[in-house]
């Protein structure tokens, strides 16, 4: 497993000083070009995980774009959730819209989902400063829930529909942007969006999970295979939300687990046995008990605290742990020495702190 620069053109004075200092494995490096920049690559890696996009949380955040985690096998692009600024993230880090082959969405919350169909929507038809998207892309990700969570006094949106699945996300997107997908259609001859749209809602195997039974111990299953990666899911806790995924990418050259947003998992562990990478959410106990002590126990409830996860990278025996979607996401407001003297309380592998474009290559190299 080892980490690589960006170009030269692609890097920052954290990417230089890493890079000077490397010793060993390589280097981390940072993706804060323009979209112009050369692609990111792990040089001589066939496969390479790409954490395009690190932040978690729907707001703005100081120095990290939306989630977004990309596993490339070759040039082939496999996309993990977009959340906001997704998109710019994916052209910061060097690739191009061609690349993509398909896309997974952990669950639906906002910034895993919010720019799903932007990546779309913005980019097909007549290409643009990262090419286009031309071909049909397979979207997979959560059906409907099948019942909404319940509070005293909350409002339930579209009562007669509340718990939309994915492909009905779709639906709607592109029904509210008819107006636009129209006008373009009739002056600039694109074509029609479902050309590029290929939604599949993720069909449960048959073990008496419900929104009330979210993550049941379960062995992991089939998602896609495609001949280059053989994708498999399983369900992890992220209360309330129903079904919620960590997806393990299996290639030639080694395997890579995305944890979504989850509690501590013993699912998690089962899908991440062995895998060369694990990429996990974690958030900053310590940082939301002194600010926010209610919104603390909630965190302490629906994702991993980051001197926790360690302790699941190591019950799963992964070489690498890639700390991502981070709460909090401002590069200030818990420096990166904190965040991996965390992860190693309990684990003892190699432990990379999420930075937006860093990219990690799997397997040994090619060339």
């Amino acid at each position: 497993m080892t980490f690589e620069s960006p170009s030269a053109s692609g890097l920052t004075r954290r990417g230089m000083l890493t890079g000077a200092a490397a010793i060993g494995a390589g280097s981390v490096g940072l993706a804060t070009a323009p979209a112009a920049a050369a692609p990111l690559t792990a040089r001589g890696y066939r496969t390479r995980v790409v954490l395009a996009g690190t932040a978690g949380g729907p707001p703005p955040q100081d120095g990290r774009l939306g989630i977004c985690t990309v596993v490339l096998v070759e040039d082939r692009a496999y996309l993990v959730d977009l959340g906001p600024g997704a998109v710019t993230a994916y052209a910061r880090a060097g690739l191009t819209m061609e690349q993509v082959q398909s896309v997974f969405i952990t669950h639906l919350h906002s910034d895993h989902l919010a720019e799903v169909y932007n990546l779309f929507w913005l980019n097909y038809g007549a290409p643009g400063a990262r090419g286009n998207i031309s071909r049909s892309v397979g979207i997979y990700g959560p059906g409907p829930a099948g019942s909404v969570p319940q509070a005293p006094g909350a409002p339930v949106q579209q009562p007669e529909a509340p718990t939309p699945g994915l492909t009905d996300f779709l639906r709607g997107a592109v029904a509210a942007t008819a107006y636009d997908l129209n006008t373009r259609m009739a002056e600039s001859r694109k074509p029609d969006i479902w050309n590029v749209l290929d939604p599949h809602d993720i069909e449960l195997p048959d073990i008496g999970a419900s929104a009330t039974n979210r993550a049941p111990d379960m062995e992991p299953f089939e998602v896609m295979d495609d001949g280059f990666v053989r994708v498999t899911a399983i369900l992890v806790d992220h209360p309330p939300v129903f079904p919620s995924f960590a997806y393990r990418f299996d290639t030639a050259d080694g395997s890579v687990v995305v944890s979504g947003d989850t509690a501590p998992s013993d699912n998690l562990v089962r899908l991440a046995r062995g895998a060369d990478l694990l990429v996990h959410e974690v958030y900053d106990h310590a940082y939301f008990a002194t600010i926010n002590p209610r919104l603390a126990e909630t965190f302490s409830r629906t994702h991993t605290a980051s001197d926790r996860v360690g302790q699941l990278a190591s019950a799963a025996g992964v070489g690498t742990l890639a700390l991502s979607h981070l709460v909090p996401a401002g590069v200030r407001d818990v420096p990166d020495q904190v965040w991996k003297r965390h992860a190693r309380k309990s684990f003892g592998g190699t432990v990379v702190v999420g930075r937006d474009g860093d990219t990690i290559g799997i397997g040994g190299r090619t060339k």
